[in-house]
């Protein structure tokens, strides 16, 4: 993963084939990935687990869709008999884990990848794992000018994400639909309390925000820098607003914030994997402390002296802001939940 603002629309870019493109794999199952039994398919880390045959679907290939040999990325795909329908179950750690975030993030993309015929049919909570409202299920009908028919679900699991996908032509709607509830129904964690109840993204209105430059202050060599959780509900439990709208080389990010507050912090998400820029309150409350959240690591900067505008956040993601060139720390963590911290 990116260790500076520089590399991450790379980053960006990787993880958005994660929820839109075909997927290209490595081939065989990653052991350090995956445990197999007779009949699941198991994420070790994770805890989770799917059947290797659900509904009409049957476990093709497995592995690590990125960070080699760390089990923080993980996918399996299915395909139906005939390889028409296909479906990919990922188990991912986004050290800024929200599945309100990623169901959103993922519909944007959706949305702006399949055309203008595109239509979501489906956006509510449902049933994952035996729990009710444990999951955000979304369908889009007419997707590629009316060939296509995809859905998803999302589900967070303790510091995990999982992300069911399952697409296939629009004359096989119906078998689209039993697979994703197929695998959302038959997805096994083996901590029930760890589930979170979710529901899609909700929107109010946004106060005027500042539009001056922020200052960051670099962090000292001295400075304990540590991953501090980003104060803001997560998993759709409040409602957020659109502060600003940042605009880069690569296309537009939302600056969101907790309706009704002025003091909380500020995320910028900018694919459905779980990259996040985080502006978050410091707990002196003098300024605010840039982090930068991935699947697996997160890094940490200094603090700006009040949340920056959408054209300096651009220029951040962008790679073009000097003063986040290089990251102050990185927060790198291993799937078992250790961290490790490097300057």
């Amino acid at each position: 993963m990116p260790k500076c603002a520089q590399s991450l629309i790379a980053a960006m870019i990787s993880a958005a084939a994660l929820c839109v493109a075909a997927p290209v794999f490595a081939q065989g199952s990653d052991a350090e990935a995956w445990t197999p039994t007779d009949t699941a398919i198991r994420a070790t880390a994770a805890g989770i687990a799917m059947p290797q045959t659900v509904a009409g679907l049957s476990l093709a290939k497995s592995g690590e869709a990125s960070n080699g040999g760390r089990a923080v990325d993980n996918y399996a795909q299915y395909l139906s008999e005939d390889g028409a329908i296909q479906a990919t179950l990922y188990v991912y750690l986004p050290t800024y884990a929200d599945a309100s975030l990623a169901a959103y993030m993922t519909d944007k993309a959706v949305m702006e990848r399949f055309g203008a015929k595109t239509r979501r049919t489906a956006y509510a909570s449902a049933p994952a794992a035996g729990r009710a409202d444990s999951a955000i299920r979304a369908v889009y009908d007419d997707a590629a000018d009316g060939a296509l028919t995809t859905a998803a679900g999302f589900v967070h699991a303790g510091r995990w994400i999982v992300k069911v996908r399952v697409t296939g032509p629009t004359e096989r709607r119906g078998e689209v639909l039993k697979g994703l509830d197929g695998m959302l129904a038959s997805l096994s964690v083996d901590d029930p309390a760890s589930l979170h109840a979710a529901r899609p993204a909700s929107f109010a209105a946004c106060p005027a925000a500042p539009t001056g430059d922020a200052t960051l202050t670099p962090a000292q060599p001295s400075e304990k820098l540590v991953p501090q959780d980003v104060r803001i509900p997560r998993d759709g439990r409040d409602a957020l607003c659109v502060r600003g709208t940042v605009k880069t080389a690569e296309g537009s990010y939302d600056m969101l914030q907790q309706a009704g507050r002025t003091d909380g912090a500020i995320i910028v998400p900018v694919d459905d994997s779980g990259t996040v820029l985080a502006f978050d309150p410091a707990t002196d409350a003098q300024g605010y402390k840039l982090s930068i959240h991935m699947v697996g690591q997160t890094d940490l900067y200094g603090r700006y002296d009040r949340v920056p505008n959408p054209h300096q956040i651009a220029a951040i993601i962008d790679g073009k802001d000097p003063q986040t060139a290089q990251a102050a720390a990185i927060a790198t963590y291993a799937a078992n939940g250790d961290i490790t911290l490097s300057r």
